[in-house]
């Protein structure tokens, strides 16, 4: 704590001082649009805002400005992640250790993000209170940390220990999960599905009420087997329409084609992981996605990279013996598979993994806007995992691993940065704010040793982030490690 009054004091003095002029002179400005990069380039930011920008040559830097050097280096917008998940919402040992602890570990997770240069999240499903108090800590200059915008719950579902979001019965349940459902909910969960639309606008709007930044809601249930769709047409209508009065982005989860299709008519605005569905995705649908200019955001970080290659060896590997479910069916020679072997049969081989390949190949080709949303999450303490957690899901490394899988998608090196700055601005419904670099916009900025565009890796090699025109000391995050280990900075 005493390390963060100190930065918190030392900001201060040098704004009251009137040294809120930075200069960033002789770097490769890549400004998030996609256009070609401005070389020997200088940006001017006054107070929390880019007050100008263009080549050196033509810009007078002012004498106050605190000057940063970046002759040889890469300014690109901060990166935005759309969909990560900072607080505790599951786990029961881990709960009841560390319910006390969720505001600092949401913090911990928080500032990973800022670590990597991602000075915007969106968390589009967690503890909403806790989200909120830290959201709002940093939005007044309490901490340090990314831009933080919430969605509690995802509405209709009835918490981590449901029938939607993991097949739990509520005949099962302890008082524990029963009260932590509600306290996830807030007043959102399963009930909501019940409703007719004059009853769910009132649900809704007393949701929105509580004060979170866009509405995520279950198009059907969280898993892809069975799958169940969630809200009637008229319903989803009902929810992006009074969630659209208020200016606000309504997203959707869906594990299906027609359930997606149902959101999509229905009008939302994002789709989070719009490839994770249980079948290749029809070309209608995906022109419906693209026509009307609905975001995607895409796990990549799932289905490429480290991942994907565990995936090629398990399926190499697999396909020289023989399974156990073909043993068991030449041992009962006359007897059929029932459609629960053939399920498992094919969760076993993996081939989930490659429709959601294919689908996310689709979606880019066809020109859909496409940013990351990593579900960068918490999970277990580390001291309750029996193994090491990858690091595709770890919190700030986990988004650098997505970007580079957009690329490995298909996107070049300049695409994928568009993606997660103007893109990711775009799912915030905050493209006049931040997202790209432009007069009058907010000083977010990544500068990176090496180019992006020669090779996306070199997000990795941060020389300075700078977040609301304030100069980050990111090696220095995050204050206070609970989940996470030094080093790379990422958990466990």
């Amino acid at each position: 704590m005493k390390k963060l009054f100190l930065t918190v004091i030392t900001l201060a003095m040098t704004f009251a001082n009137g040294q809120n002029v930075i200069a960033i002179v002789g770097g490769t400005v890549i400004d998030g649009n996609g256009g070609p990069p401005i070389r020997n380039g200088v940006i001017i930011i006054q107070d929390n805002k880019i007050s100008e920008i263009g080549r050196k040559s033509s810009i007078k830097i002012p004498s106050k400005a605190k000057i940063i050097k970046a002759t040889g280096k890469y300014v690109t917008p901060g990166f935005i992640d759309s969909n990560v998940h900072l607080s505790l919402y599951g786990r029961g040992e881990t709960i009841v250790r560390y319910e006390h602890k969720n505001e600092s570990i949401t913090l911990e997770a928080a500032q990973l993000q800022l670590k990597h240069g991602f000075t915007t999240v969106r968390d589009s499903y967690g503890s909403l209170l806790p989200l909120m108090h830290i959201r709002d800590a940093i939005a007044r200059g309490d901490t340090i940390g990314p831009r933080i915008l919430v969605a509690g719950n995802i509405v209709g579902w009835g918490g981590p220990y449901s029938i939607s979001f993991s097949l739990i019965r509520e005949k099962d349940l302890t008082i524990f999960q029963e009260q932590f459902n509600d306290f996830i909910t807030q007043g959102s969960g399963e009930e909501l599905m019940d409703m007719g639309p004059n009853e769910l606008k009132i649900a809704i709007n007393n949701y929105l009420d509580l004060g979170p930044d866009f509405i995520k809601y279950g198009g059907t249930s969280h898993f892809s087997s069975p799958i169940m769709i969630g809200f009637s047409p008229r319903a989803q209508e009902v929810i992006v329409e009074e969630t659209h009065k208020r200016n606000l982005i309504a997203e959707t989860h869906s594990t299906s084609s027609e359930g997606l299709m149902i959101s999509v008519l229905a009008g939302i605005d994002l789709i989070q992981h719009p490839e994770v569905l249980s079948t290749e995705m029809p070309d209608e649908l995906i022109n419906e996605i693209a026509e009307r200019r609905i975001v995607g955001a895409m796990l990549s970080n799932t289905i490429t990279g480290a991942a994907w290659e565990r995936h090629l060896k398990k399926r190499k590997k697999d396909s020289k013996k023989v399974s156990d479910s073909e043993v068991n069916n030449r041992r009962r020679e006359n007897l059929n598979k029932t459609s629960a072997e053939l399920r498992a049969e094919i969760r076993a081989s993996g081939e989930m993994m490659e429709i959601r390949r294919k689908n996310a190949v689709k979606l880019i080709v066809a020109g859909c806007i496409i940013t990351i949303g990593t579900d960068n999450y918490l999970g277990a303490a580390p001291e309750f995992r029996r193994n090491k957690k990858y690091e595709n899901q770890a919190f700030g490394i986990g988004s650098v691993i997505a970007t580079e899988g957009l690329v490995e998608l298909g996107m070049t090196p300049m695409e994928a940065i568009v993606a997660i700055t103007r893109n990711g601005a775009i799912a915030c419904k905050m493209l006049d704010k931040i997202g790209t670099l432009e007069v009058g916009k907010y000083a977010d900025l990544v500068i990176l040793e090496e180019n992006p565009l020669n090779n996306i890796s070199n997000i990795k090699k941060i020389h300075q982030v700078i977040r609301d025109g304030k100069i980050i000391d990111f090696e220095t995050l995050p204050y206070e490690r609970i989940f996470s280990s030094p080093g790379r900075g990422h958990a466990w």
